[in-house]
Formats: structure tokens, sequence, C-alpha cells
């Protein structure tokens, strides 16, 4: 293992590629990057970050294996961080859907591929295009290792009472119909990164993760494992988010296909990209675009902004009766980094549990830790038994340490 390891991440998405060059020792971000409307004739797009600086450009890029290629053509352009291929020295994947074969990440081999095109169908908006990264950048660099990094495998630890479904067991035997739960690398990170930050072992803390963002979802975990998560069989079940419903009456669906006449097709689109803030608002699924509408008295924004913030709240009052009490919570991603407004509505009233959060905290980022990152501080008053801590989350990084580990 040399001393100067160089990890890319890659995260892929059907038509788009996010990238990331990683230095292993310091871990510090050498470069990163994406390509979005792939496969689009001469819409394909690359913006890049530099040595400080960015830039973009529109491109021909008709496959993941040609975004890689382009890749490292500015990385090892002059003033580039590579001269080629040949210094990196392995290569970690963000894998959304691992099912039930992965609990940890794994070195990428024929074998783990041909599981990933098994479990396929349980992600097929994201599987697919993932694969089809991994054997473009395995025909790049053959000689390196590949690791697969699941969403997934963080809440295989979830007991079968908390992931198994009131189905015939027929379906779960065929099907493998169970909660699986998403975001697991981002609920992995902040977990350990709040240990460290209150000097406490992870094996002693019960922690609830608030992952919000565009897709949002909480995880209740105890003595550094997850034992519940609030995405299911897909990431559309839990809490309501910007464009799909999160948790709703089944029958609603059945209901609704017959009524509108829809097909299967058309209903999942309208409950996973018509709906949550964007569906009940008719104006966007930004939270921003939602509280500004809101303070112009718009009532639809005003509804909307209480359903986030209470589907938060039943979530984290469920969690804490899971876990039988609770010392941190923890909010992370876009929202959960960056909306005071959204934090402090959705722990307002949980006093009588412990939790306070301290309105000047929570604005004006005050308490910060001496050993902190950029982004890190505490919000919870000083009299809350609970701590509530903001901690930005870093997916990336996780990926590369299970890569480096694995080699």
């Amino acid at each position: 293992m040399t001393e100067d390891m160089k990890i890319l991440v890659l995260n892929a998405g059907s038509s788009s590629l996010k990238y990331q060059l990683m230095d292993s020792t310091t871990e510090e971000v050498l470069a990163k990057g994406l390509f979005d409307r792939i496969g689009m004739s001469g819409k394909a797009e690359h913006s890049w970050s530099l040595g400080g600086k960015k830039h973009s450009a529109k491109l021909e890029i008709e496959n993941h294996e040609q975004a890689l290629e382009a890749a490292v053509k500015v990385l090892s352009a002059d003033g580039g961080v590579i001269s080629s291929f040949d210094d990196i020295s392995a290569v970690g994947h963000r894998v959304v859907h691992g099912g039930e074969y992965f609990s940890t990440s794994v070195a990428i081999d024929e074998d783990v591929l041909e599981k990933l095109d098994e479990v396929s169908p349980l992600a097929p908006l994201h599987n697919p295009a993932a694969v089809s990264c991994i054997r473009a950048a395995r025909s790049l660099m053959p000689e390196i290792t590949h690791v697969a990094a699941f969403d997934t495998a963080y809440h295989q630890t979830i007991p079968p009472k908390a992931h198994h479904y009131p189905l015939p067991q027929e379906l779960y035997d065929k099907y493998k119909v169970r909660r699986y739960g998403f975001h697991g690398n981002s609920h992995r990170y902040v977990a350990q990164r709040v240990s460290d930050l209150v000097n406490i072992p992870l094996r002693d803390l019960k922690i609830i993760s608030c992952h919000l963002g565009n897709g949002a979802s909480i995880a209740a975990i105890k003595n550094g494992v997850s034992v519940d998560t609030s995405m299911g069989f897909t990431p559309l079940e839990g809490l309501m988010m910007g464009t799909r419903t999160g948790s709703i009456d089944p029958a609603i669906v059945t209901f609704l296909m017959r009524q509108e006449n829809l097909s299967p097709d058309e209903i999942d689109n309208l409950m996973n990209k018509k709906s949550g803030l964007l569906g009940v608002t008719g104006i966007s699924s930004d939270l921003r675009d939602v509280l500004d509408a809101q303070e112009a008295g718009n009532e639809l924004a005003k509804l909307a902004r209480e359903m986030y913030a209470y589907s938060i709240k039943r979530y984290i009052g469920q969690y804490m009766a899971v876990l039988g009490g609770l010392d941190i919570i923890v909010m992370t991603a876009g929202v959960g980094e960056n909306s005071p407004v959204m934090r402090a509505a959705a722990l307002a009233g949980l006093e009588h549990w412990g939790i306070a959060v301290d309105p000047w905290r929570n604005i004006e980022k005050s308490e910060v830790f001496k050993d902190g990152l950029e982004g890190e501080y505490k919000i919870s008053a000083s009299g809350s038994r609970v701590k509530v801590l903001v901690v930005p989350t870093n997916e990336e990084l996780m990926i590369a340490r299970d890569t480096k580990a694995l080699l």
C-alpha cells in the first residue's frame, strides 16, 4: 500500500456520474466533479472543481466509460492531480441496493456482479446504472481493486421483527419483500462522528440520525448498529419528502388507480415524483421555496411545512421507544444541515422528553466543538438531557475508507 494512495469514489445514476478523487492518507478531496445528461446527444454537461477552481464544459458523452475517460483527462491536464489511470490505486462505487447478500462493503468480482444483477429489480432506477459504471471502470482500470459500498448494508442489522412486513411469508421467500433501508453510509458516518465529538464510545450511545434532504430517512442506532429505519422496501416509505409521499395508507394506491385509471408505472410516478412538498404546495420540491412561499402567506406552503415537521417528530417519538431512551439526535443532509426553521419545528414540543433546542445556537451556529469540522455544532439547550447536533454528512469519505480497508 503506497503512502500517497489515491482513491476514486464513483456515484452513478442512469444519466449522471458524480466522482471524487481522495488522498487516502490525509482524506483530502483532491478533485470532484459531476457529469449530467449522459447519453443525451450534445447535452452532456461536466462540471468539476480542481485546485480551488470551478470549471464546466458541454461534451458528447454516450456512456459512463466515456465519462470516466473525460474525468481522467481533466484530472491529468496541466496542474492536475494525476498523470493517468495508473495513478489511481482503487475505486469505490456507491451501490444503492445489496439485497440480503451484503452487510458490509465488498471487493468486486464476477460473483458480486452476478448478485448485483440479481437484486437489480429491487432498485431498477439505481442498480443497473451502478453496475454499468462498475463494468466500465473495471474495463478501464482492470488491475486495481474495485469496491462496492451499499446504501442498504448498514441496515442489515435490523432485526426481523422490524424488517419483516405482515404479508404472506411466501412473498418474502419468493421476492425478498422486507425493509431494507437506505442512506446507510450517511447514517453510519454521522453516528461515528457524533461519538467522536462527544467523546463517548459508539457502543454506549443511543442515537437518532435524521438524514433530511430531498430524499429523507431517519435511523435508530443503538450501540453502534442500526435497529430500525424509516425507509423500507424502497426509498418511498417513511418521511414526507421533496417529491415522495412517504408512508401512506396502501389502499390509497389502488383507490387512485381505479378512480384515475392509472397504470402501475403512472401511480409509481405520482407517488415518487409528483407528491411530497411539491404535491402539497404545487410550487416546489425545495424546502427553501416552500418556506419563502409560507412567508408570503401561502396557506398550502404552511401546511406542507407543518406536515414535513410532523413526520420527522413522529418518527423521533417512535424511535425513542424502540431505543428505550435517547442520548443524541443528529441532523444532517441538505435540510438537516441548513434549515434552522425546520430543525426547530421538528423538535418543538419535545421538552418533556428531555429534548430542547436553543434558538440562538440553532440560528447562529454558536456552540461549535473545539476539535470539530466546519459545519459541526450543537443546537440543544444547556439543560437538554438529549444532545442535538448538526453534522454535515460525508458518504464519499465512508466509501473511500471502506475501499482503503479492503486493500
